[in-house]
């Protein structure tokens, strides 16, 4: 798609990305935004930054593909998360049941998959929504934080290899090791429990390293790596001491709350490959 629509549907998770997508949405010239939130999830604040706001539970895919068919809406994207524990207490209408027993294997990929494919069924496409966040990306060489040290370094590039095998796989985005050793791998529970888990197996100096990618062929339209001040937050609760992410694939939310925090507490937020190494 050559040309950005100027109406768009947002389908919106938990967490402050969507706020932030339809901000950014608004500022590069999006006339209208419908968006679909989900109930217990969705910040409601969404609703002051979005034209009309649909409100449902996880599973009524219906609802939600009429939320923008009944308004002309041609276009949509997806961005924030869904609690893990939802996606097992989901109570699924008809269309949902269908899809959920066509698929084999449930997993990111297959799911969001299946619901683009719903989605376009009606006239609906769903498109990636890194046109409009641009400004939330991160760029080769940034460093937030204190530099890396050798050991640091090294973890990185080894945290890399098995991330890069784990998203591979399907199991998750995020490792946390400690000087050449794997401590957690990222599952269903998500990056922040994966982080925690690493750091506790750190021990109480903690230290840890966690890496974060995205698969070589990563369907950008259903989920887009981010990290926020909550990410921070939970490296410092655990005792990490580096996030590395990677340049052009990764998002930076409230990025100046981001920024003191690395600063406040010494802790380095990263991209892969950035030349920060400082000496032992």
């Amino acid at each position: 798609m050559t040309d950005r629509p100027d109406s768009i549907g947002l389908i919106a998770g938990n967490r402050s990305l969507p706020l932030e997508f339809a901000r950014l949405a608004r500022a590069q010239g999006v006339r209208r935004l419908v968006a679909t939130a989900v109930e217990g999830e969705t910040d409601p604040a969404l609703g002051e930054l979005v034209d009309e706001i649909v409100w449902l539970r996880v599973g009524q895919l219906s609802k939600m593909i009429r939320a923008f068919t009944d308004r002309g809406i041609r276009h949509c994207v997806m961005l924030g998360q869904i609690a893990p524990k939802n996606l097992f207490d989901l109570r699924p209408d008809l269309r949902a049941m269908r899809l959920l027993l066509r698929l084999k294997e449930k997993n990111a990929h297959t799911l969001f998959g299946a619901i683009a494919e719903e989605l376009r069924k009606d006239g609906v496409e769903l498109i990636e929504a890194t046109p409009w966040l641009g400004p939330l990306m991160l760029a080769p060489g940034c460093v937030l934080g204190p530099g890396l040290t050798r050991q640091q370094r090294a973890d990185v590039a080894f945290g890399l290899r098995i991330a890069i095998e784990v998203s591979r796989l399907e199991i998750g985005q995020t490792v946390v090791v400690k000087n050449g050793t794997v401590l957690a791998v990222e599952g269903f529970e998500g990056t922040d429990r994966c982080l925690a888990r690493g750091g506790e197996l750190a021990g109480p100096k903690g230290g840890a390293v966690a890496v974060k990618v995205a698969k070589p062929d990563h369907d950008m339209r259903f989920d887009i790596p981010c990290v926020g001040s909550g990410t921070i937050e939970t490296c410092l609760r655990a005792g990490v001491a580096v996030i590395a992410v990677e340049p052009g694939r990764s998002l930076v939310l409230e990025r100046p709350r981001v920024e003191q925090l690395c600063q406040q507490h010494r802790i380095t937020l990263t991209t892969i490959g950035s030349p920060t190494a400082q000496a032992d």
